[in-house]
């Protein structure tokens, strides 16, 4: 019998979002992608049927392109956008790299999608470790963890529960926005100090999982802001919208919520080993023996859990931060470190063929990745 998930509640809880995910993922592929508009969805298509918008660059947003839009009216509201297919196993891929990141800081990751997840820091049923500073300190080292490692950006929320912490993170993105941003703007926290001010006057709409059919009910009574729906008793909550909705929406616009994590285990579906290197790498041969290293100390740590590899993957970074992965299937699962490291290789040579790695282009990053068989 499968073991029921726990949860544990913590303190502080950090929310974070992976910016404009796909389209980020595709820039890492197209660096000439970086500042135009960009759409990812369906097979790329526009002429075909039923098909919308997965993600949409900022620069396409700004134009009226949005998520959930069919292809043919982003199309039309972005001519001049680059339309790309989805391709779900490398972001399931990217994304996985991306948590595996987040989970070697040693805090419990909730995961939501390939773009989000929560952090739990600080248990409540223990004496607390970290001050405020701390944990700021903390969202700010796995923000730069993760552009290091992965390429991708992220913006981290911090607060108190799950509802907060999204709303924060919220704010954090919108900030970066404004060309003039700082790294520093990526991680925001919304808390009691500051709560009332930036989210007293805003619509209730923006309260996170208030959708619009409760918009609408509140203000078809008078209530629009955050601070109205403050002011209504908890009695006329319940009797409009029934006793756990209305009780929801006291606790919610107060800034409340769900401060619990998931905590049950999780059973790695790949693990990777990545290292940046002090000196760019510019020798072919060099290149190779970083190579065999990673792919042994990664297959070491997952014959150590007695798990069975069944792809293969290669990471490399330019000194230029041009960012690309290959995939390669191994013939049959395997721990045999030999026929393991013949496939990364090859995926190293096939990134030399494709265009030569050298003092031209010389690599500052490589990370081999093993996709696991379950256990």
């Amino acid at each position: 019998m499968a073991e029921q998930p726990s949860t544990t509640r913590f303190r502080r809880l950090l929310h974070i979002d992976l910016d404009q995910f796909q389209v980020s993922v595709e820039r890492l592929r197209r660096p000439d992608l970086v500042g135009v508009p960009v759409i990812v969805g369906g097979d790329g298509d526009p002429s075909r049927p039923r098909q919308v918008v997965t993600c949409a660059s900022y620069e396409a947003r700004a134009l009226g392109a949005r998520a959930g839009l069919p292809l043919p009216a982003a199309r039309r509201k972005c001519p001049d956008a680059v339309l790309l297919p989805l391709d779900m196993p490398h972001y399931e891929a990217v994304s996985s790299q991306v948590m595996d990141v987040i989970r070697s800081f040693g805090h419990p990751l909730e995961v939501w999608g390939w773009d989000e997840g929560y952090i739990g820091v600080d248990p409540l049923d223990r004496e607390p470790t970290l001050d405020d500073s701390d944990v700021v300190e903390l969202a700010h080292r796995i923000r730069g963890a993760v552009l290091e490692q992965t390429g991708i950006n992220c913006c981290l929320g911090v607060s108190d529960n799950k509802q907060r912490a999204k709303m924060a993170a919220g704010f954090a993105k919108a900030s970066v926005r404004d060309p003039e941003a700082t790294p520093d703007q990526r991680v925001f926290t919304l808390d009691d100090a500051n709560w009332p001010t930036l989210m007293g006057p805003r619509p209730c709409r923006d309260l996170w999982s208030v959708g619009p059919k409760t918009a609408s009910k509140l203000a078809e009574r008078g209530v629009d802001t955050v601070d109205q729906l403050v002011a209504v008793d908890r009695d006329d909550l319940v009797s409009i919208f029934g006793p756990s909705q209305g009780n929801w929406l006291y606790v919610l616009c107060r800034g409340g919520g769900d401060d619990s994590i998931a905590t049950s285990p999780w059973i790695a579906k790949s693990h990777s080993k990545s290292r940046t290197y002090p000196s760019d790498l510019t020798d072919l041969g060099d290149l190779h023996d970083a190579v065999v290293d990673l792919t042994r100390d990664v297959l070491n740590q997952s014959i150590t859990e007695g798990r069975t590899p069944f792809r293969v993957g290669l990471t490399v970074r330019t000194s230029t931060f041009y960012t690309r992965t290959k995939m390669r299937k191994l013939p049959e699962p395997t721990t045999s470190f030999d026929e393991i490291v013949a496939v990364a290789r090859g995926l190293l040579d096939a990134f030399h063929d494709q265009e030569p790695l050298g003092p031209d282009r010389p690599v500052r990053l490589l990370a081999v990745r093993l996709e696991l068989l379950d256990p």
